[in-house]
Order: structure tokens, then sequence, then C-alpha cells
């Protein structure tokens, strides 16, 4: 009975893996909801295992980024300012309530299906959100962009050690802004460098707390680096137009189910 049950992590990963090089959202957004609803993980345990599971696969997307010069690290700096102490201070709730508790179980799940409408509404309407707040804010000066950059990491932090979602379309939406005169390669390459401590430092803290199964988190690395692989060579043959609604309709279905 566990034989079937065993096998399909490895595919989970590859699957997930698949999406992600091809429309290059983040694996939180699919991985941890297909966790809890289709396997019945606990929500704290899939939330720790994704988030170690997600710094493994950033490290490697960090390492071909700084290779490629596509890192901006003073904008990784600036976010660490905010997401290390916010997902320090979020660990220690966590830890005095207990991962067990009925409020941190309701927490997190509340948390991971606002991060997914979140990513939805991200992922259908990037380029109004940006067009329109960028016309209505100008560009913001180095001070200010500074400031905003670290408060958004404060955001991140929180969100992400709650549901191990929103450091990939939410944090690159908001680079965007906050640098419109950089490159769109140079802010994806700095929001997955600022995930590796991101994601490392909840995720150990969410195995401290007991909330991490290292046999599953194996599984799923098992399948989701020929995943990955794969929707990358797939990816500028692939219609994006058609991937990204369709991703979309499934997040904010999910989401909706977690929240309501």
């Amino acid at each position: 009975m566990l034989q079937p049950i065993a096998l399909a992590y490895p595919f989970l990963g590859f699957a997930v893996g698949v999406v992600v090089g091809l429309t290059g959202v983040g694996g939180g957004s699919l991985m941890t909801p297909l966790l809890v609803l289709l396997f019945g993980i606990h929500p704290t345990q899939a939330v720790g295992t994704d988030l170690l599971y997600a710094a493994a696969t950033k490290t490697v997307g960090t390492m071909v980024h700084s290779a490629s010069a596509t890192v901006e690290w003073r904008i990784v700096r600036r976010l660490a300012y905010g997401s290390v102490p916010a997902t320090a201070a979020t660990l220690l709730l966590l830890g005095y309530f207990g991962p067990e508790s009925p409020r941190v179980v309701h927490a997190i799940t509340f948390s991971l299906g606002v991060a997914l409408l979140l990513t939805a509404i991200t992922i259908l309407f990037r380029g109004a959100i940006v067009d329109r707040l960028t016309r209505r804010l100008g560009e913001p000066s180095e001070r200010t962009a500074s400031v905003l950059t670290t408060v958004s990491g404060v955001v991140l932090g929180v969100l992400v050690s709650l549901s191990s979602v929103g450091a990939g379309a939410l944090g690159v939406t908001v680079l965007i802004i906050l640098y419109p005169r950089i490159k769109l390669a140079k802010i994806v390459g700095s929001d997955i460098a600022h995930a590796v401590p991101l994601t490392l430092l909840a995720g150990l803290g969410h195995w401290r707390l007991g909330d991490v199964d290292t046999h599953l988190l194996g599984q799923l690395l098992i399948g989701s680096i020929p995943g990955i692989l794969l929707g990358s060579f797939l990816a500028p043959r692939m219609p994006e137009g058609g991937l990204r609604p369709m991703l979309a309709a499934v997040l904010f279905l999910v989401g909706g189910k977690l929240v309501f």
C-alpha cells in the first residue's frame, strides 16, 4: 500500500519541476498545497519540507545566476535585512504556540491560501499592476527603494515562513516596481538569491520544530531536478500564453479552498 504512494513523490517532484521550468513560478505555489490536499500531509510538515526543498533547488539557481552576473547583491542584502529577522520572529512564535496548535495550523493554512491567491493575481496581471504603480509612484529614489525593499523583505519573511509561498512571483513583482531600470534577468536572479537564506533559515527552523520529513524531501528532489531541466528545455518551444492562465486558475481554486 505504501509503495505506490512513495513512488508518487518523485513523480510529484518531477511534475512540479516541469511547471517551474516552463513558467518560472515558484515550486512552493504548487508543492505545498499538493502535499496538503492530495497526499494528506500535515500543513506544518508540508511547509517545512517544502522550504528545505526550495532552499536546495534555489541554491542551484543562484549558482547559475551568479555565474552569469545576473544577481544584484545590494538588493539581496536589502531584502535580507527585513526577511531574516522577520523569519526568526515568526519561527519563535510558531515554537511558542507549538506546531500542532490549532491556531498555528489555521494560521499556516490561511496564509497559504492568501499567498496562492496573491500569486495567481500576480501571474495574470503583473504587467498591469507594474504599469499602474509605476505611473502613479514614478521611479523611487535610492533611499526610498532601499527602505521599501527591506519592508518587502519583512512581509516576505513572515509569509514564506508560514506558507513557503511568496518569494517568487510576489517578490519579483515588487522588485520590478522598485527598480525599473534594472533588467528583468537581474531582478529574477536577485529574487532567487534572496530566497536561499530565507527558505534555508525558515526550513531549518521548521526542522528544529519537527516539521520536516527528510525522506519525503529526498524523494521530491530526485524527481524535481530532471523535471526543472526538462521544463527549462521546453519553455522556449511552448506557448506561454496558455500555460500561465491555466496555472493561475488552479492557484485560484486551491487558494480559495484553503481560505474559504
